[in-house]
């Protein structure tokens, strides 16, 4: 089992490590166990929480009549709802030095959401659940990434938590498979696709508990002995790190502009009307295109730098925009769409993970992980719900457009904003060496 914090300098890489062009064709690419199981943890609950994020569109604005705002207000929940408890939980990681315990907190609290859609039928019910499985969401993706960034050879830290991304989206693409071919077989059977989500959130909170070592309590149990166990005391130090305060602005400004994929897939649903059984296998092809290529970008990552890659990720999210918004449609159209938002992903879901934590200090790592994706969940549960306003106000294709256009101009943004973050980082390594 691969082990290490000594090559960690609080966040810090050499040059060289930076820009990738050294030390790659030195170090061989070895996965930790540690990794391995984390990812089919994350497999097996995305399995749950995807079978029912692919039918929740349709169940919300189709099965219980409820409008686009009301979506909206839900989708919302849905992507932000976690950033109620991610840099709680980060925190409790760090302070604990028993990040599994937090994980397994937040697995729990999800799995016991989904008991409640086997018995929701209005908006508020709704709403609770999501919010309810999202938290747990929130308690448990820092931690998981803290013990992934700890288990992980520096060299190659994107590359690992492209890894990790491959294996979440095979569940990621099989939950909405299961979903298609229940309501193929079962229409209108989503109490069917609860049951089978639940089935699914017990199996990964029991291979989590049962299999996985809490790796980063045992690699900083010297540490703590040496610091004479003192209490980590909370504190916003870690955003003045140099290059993570630009960071985590330059993540909040895209998403504020990145709406749920759940709009995206209505859009299309909206401009070809295809029977909406079909609506599942949507989120199959954006999760299959992530599973393909989350180790290739991350790798990139890793070789020609994290900063590009991710900016390029959301270039790749605008096009989707202009394709979805486009008058023209039909299969190749919508194909393109998975095909431009699955790259999306892949380019920045693990990326923005693998920067946040090359950018924090190794003590507060869990808590500037959180940090970041405290700021995307924000920024793009407001995103959604502006969506949902806008699309009941001028239509989808307008939306849509609108949407684009304050996209490209984030996109300008954050390319000099995370510019100056790399020299920023660049000069703190200098100056320390």
């Amino acid at each position: 089992m691969y082990i290490s914090l000594s090559d960690r300098s609080g966040g810090k890489r050499d040059k060289s490590q930076d820009t990738g062009t050294a030390l790659l064709g030195e170090v061989p690419f070895r996965l930790s166990p540690v990794i391995l199981w984390l990812g089919i943890v994350s497999m097996v609950t995305d399995v749950s929480s995807e079978s029912v994020s692919a039918i929740l569109p349709l169940y919300v604005t189709g099965f219980l009549g409820l409008s686009t705002i009301a979506f909206g207000f839900i989708d919302g929940i849905n992507q932000g709802a976690s950033a109620i408890v991610r840099i709680a939980a980060g925190w409790a990681a760090d302070r604990t030095g028993h990040p599994k315990r937090i994980a397994l907190a937040g697995y729990g609290l999800s799995m016991l959401a989904r008991i409640g859609f086997l018995f929701a039928g209005g908006f508020w019910a709704i709403a609770a659940i999501v919010t309810g499985d999202r938290i747990g969401k929130g308690i448990r993706t820092a931690p998981r990434d803290a013990l992934i960034s700890v288990s992980a050879q520096p060299e190659h830290l994107a590359r690992s938590f492209g890894v990790h991304r491959m294996l979440d989206n095979i569940g990621a693409a099989a939950g909405p498979l299961i979903a298609f071919f229940v309501l193929l077989v079962i229409p209108n059977g989503f109490s069917t696709v609860f049951v089978v989500s639940l089935a699914f959130a017990v199996i990964g909170v029991a291979v989590l508990g049962l299999v996985v070592p809490d790796v980063q309590a045992r690699a900083l149990k010297g540490a703590q002995a040496r610091q004479e166990r003192r209490l980590f005391a909370f504190s916003w130090s870690h955003l003045r790190e140099p290059g993570l305060g630009k960071l985590l602005i330059a993540a909040g400004l895209l998403g504020l502009v990145t709406m749920g994929d759940g709009f995206i897939y209505l859009v299309l649903q909206d401009r070809d009307s295809f029977a909406v059984q079909w609506f599942p296998l949507l989120f199959v092809g954006t999760n299959v295109v992530f599973l393909a290529l989350a180790i290739p970008l991350g790798r990139l990552a890793d070789r020609v730098g994290k900063i590009p890659v991710f900016i390029g990720g959301h270039v790749a999210l605008l096009a989707t925009y202009l394709l979805a918004a486009a008058p023209f449609g039909g299969l190749w159209a919508t194909v393109g769409c998975l095909i431009l938002l699955g790259a999306f992903y892949a380019g920045t879901d693990g990326v923005l993970a693998a920067l946040a934590s090359q950018l924090t200090p190794s003590g507060k790592l869990a808590t500037g992980i959180a940090s970041a994706q405290t700021v995307v969940a924000l920024s793009r549960m407001t995103a959604s719900a502006g969506f949902g306003v806008l699309w009941y106000a001028v239509g989808a294709s307008a939306a849509m457009l609108v949407a684009a256009a304050l996209l490209a101009c984030a996109v300008i943004a954050v390319f000099f904003i995370l510019r100056g973050a790399k020299r920023a980082q660049t000069a703190d390594v200098s100056d320390g060496a």
